[in-house]
């Protein structure tokens, strides 16, 4: 990769410019090109994402994904029907996984996430989606310019633990929002970006990590 200091947007060795975050691992930039920003709005995969999300809280998003496929297999796929039917003995058997974050509480809010989630009275996709803000009328220029939380996903917390919900808190509902595509934070000089004009190293600029990455 190709940098300037603390740059924002980098430009990597096959000549695409990308948020700095997603441009030195392999696995970030495949994620980064290819899911974060996207809309989502297949429900088993929104439920797994907001699952992962929580796991994320104190952790590196990249601790995440290198364990994603280790997730999915002791999750059943993220299939609400499944993971809302594991019980204590499943608990006690992941906790001694060491492919997966052996957190008790995460993965007991997984499974009554899985069982909030069904006791939906409408998709988790129409659920989630109905507190999509404003599209941005410009892309942020810096990560100085994306917010942590906002009213939007502080009031998307507030429904989801009032459904019974764990692990949702504002900060994490955002960085669910950024990876589901209700909001696009790719900065103005990354290929992903929405104004995207063929930017170069020259783009650059000091700052820091989004939020939840």
């Amino acid at each position: 990769m190709t940098a300037v200091g603390r740059a924002e947007v980098v430009v990597g060795d096959d000549g695409v410019a990308r948020c700095a975050w997603g441009a030195s691992d392999p696995e970030y930039r495949r994620y980064h090109d290819e899911e974060w920003g996207t809309p989502q709005h297949d429900s088993t995969v929104l439920f797994e994402k907001l699952c992962l999300e929580g796991f994320q809280a104190g952790l590196s998003w990249i601790t995440i994904l290198r364990r994603r496929p280790a997730f999915r297999e002791v999750f059943h796929g993220f299939e609400p029907e499944r993971v809302a039917a594991m019980d204590s003995a499943d608990v006690e058997r992941l906790l001694g996984d060491a492919r997966i974050i052996r957190h008790r509480g995460k993965i007991e809010a997984t499974i009554s996430n899985a069982r909030a989630t069904l006791a939906l009275d409408r998709t988790l996709d129409d659920l989630l989606w109905s507190f999509a803000p404003p599209p941005r009328a410009e892309p942020p220029v810096s990560f100085t310019e994306v917010p942590a939380t906002t009213a939007e996903s502080t009031a998307l917390s507030k429904r989801l633990r009032a459904l019974g919900y764990r692990f949702v808190g504002p900060t994490t509902m955002y960085a669910l929002m950024q990876a589901m595509g209700m909001v696009d934070d790719h900065l103005a000089g990354c290929h992903r970006s929405s104004a995207n004009s063929g930017a170069t190293r020259d783009d650059a600029s000091s700052g820091v990590t989004p939020a939840g990455r």
